[in-house]
């Protein structure tokens, strides 16, 4: 048995004497949308003039407005000069920036500049997060919910094995988040756990959490001396006026940190920058501030963010540069009220597209993966099937409205002879 998976899956290389990280081991085979990339590159080998459309993966399409890549473009410039040259800047991040996302996200929310500290991406800091909680804690999750909060638990240690009946993870909570019960968790009905991860709006169903549901979930964690891990990745799309932080409910600072991203309102997704705050009132149980560990992974572990990104970042905020990133928003959100109609019309439930970019399609009976497949074969359209992000998503597909007009115009086209 001495090195078989080398040689007998491999056929070469030699073995050390070092065991694989048994949590490792625990993953399912790939993760979820590499391997998306995957189906579709075999589709492609097998399809070679097949015109595909991509409206799987959640990356943004439109371009940057000039106003915030003249900005990063000045940057650039500048550190071929002596007086404009920059190094190493504070691992927190560009404490202007830090201001800024201060007063356009957290302003009346008592969050300060010291406690936003900024980074390559939420999906960066979600592992930081990780490595800061440890493997000693327990966690829930939103079922279904962006994989890499189970995967980011699974890596860390805090997860059992995999149970291949209900595709569900020993020792995490799995929080049911479907259309019975407004695709919130039923708080009564979820036992006390030291972390819970929470998207709102969610990936991948598009859910905006109400200011009742957030409220009642502060008070859920402040009960159970919990902490709620907060993305807002999304938030900018919220239309309907729900809550775009969750420090805007009285008292989340003593219970939450949360993580947000330039990524999908910005169209940073190849630039990367994110943040995530950490409030100075949230404690350990011992009293220790939690900040203060945070600061010392983010010091251990990353040295900053691109100054080129980050002055991206500043122009991202000033006053004409959000208000030409508003304009491609709406953008986004005109494809995603054209694609919920357009399934709406063919008869299928559709949810998600009015507060987030994601459409949420339930196709009952069906295998999602079976549903992705024959959508990706009989009209060269690449969705999401909704199994890849938890037991719950199965029988659905996320549908993301982040691309050009033409093309969510034509996806329609070919879905309605398919479908």
């Amino acid at each position: 048995m001495q090195c078989y998976y080398n040689l007998k899956k491999v056929g070469t290389g030699h073995c050390t004497k070092v065991p694989r990280n048994s949590n490792l081991e625990k993953l399912r085979s790939g993760y979820l949308f590499p391997e998306i990339s995957r189906h579709e590159s075999e589709h492609l080998r097998k399809n070679p003039d097949a015109s595909l459309i991509r409206l799987g993966i959640g990356d943004t399409t439109q371009p940057i407005p000039d106003t915030i890549t003249l900005a990063m473009a000045e940057q650039v410039r500048g550190l071929s000069t002596i007086q404009g040259y920059r190094g190493y800047g504070a691992e927190q991040g560009n404490m202007a920036l830090r201001k800024a996302i201060a007063g356009k996200f957290y302003q009346d929310m008592g969050i300060k500049a010291n406690e936003i500290f900024v980074s390559d991406g939420a999906q960066c800091d979600i592992s930081r997060l990780q490595m800061l909680l440890g493997s000693n804690v327990t966690v829930a999750v939103q079922d279904p919910s962006f994989p890499a909060y189970i995967d980011s638990s699974v890596v860390v240690g805090q997860a059992g094995e995999l149970e291949e009946e209900t595709g569900k993870y020993g020792n995490i909570i799995y929080m049911n988040c479907g259309p019975e019960n407004d695709f919130f968790p039923d708080l009564s009905t979820i036992p006390r756990t030291d972390i819970i991860f929470l998207c709102s709006p969610n990936n991948p169903t598009g859910h905006a959490a109400s200011w009742q549901q957030l409220k009642q979930l502060v008070e859920f964690a402040k009960a159970n001396g919990s902490i709620i891990v907060h993305d807002s990745a999304y938030a900018a799309y919220i239309r309907d006026g729900s809550p775009r932080s969750i420090f805007a409910i009285p008292g989340a600072k003593e219970v939450a940190i949360e993580i947000s991203s330039f990524s999908k309102f910005a169209g940073f997704t190849g630039v990367r920058l994110g943040w995530t705050v950490v409030p100075e009132e949230l404690l350990y149980s011992n009293g220790f501030p939690i900040i203060k560990d945070f600061n010392r992974i983010v010091c251990t572990c990353f040295n900053g963010a691109s100054n080129i990104a980050q002055a991206g970042g500043l122009a991202c905020l000033s006053t004409d540069g959000y208000q030409d990133l508003c304009k491609v928003i709406d953008y986004n959100m005109e494809n995603a009220k054209i694609l919920v109609d357009g399934f709406t019309s063919l008869g299928w439930k559709v949810y998600g597209g009015k507060n987030a970019p994601f459409i949420w399609v339930h196709f009952p009976g069906m295998s999602s993966w079976n549903v992705f497949a024959e959508i990706l074969k009989k009209t060269n359209i690449v969705t999401i099937p909704g199994r890849g992000f938890g037991p719950a998503g199965e029988e659905y597909i996320r549908v993301s409205a982040f691309g050009r007009r033409q093309n969510i115009l034509e996806a329609l086209k070919r879905l309605n002879s398919f479908l």
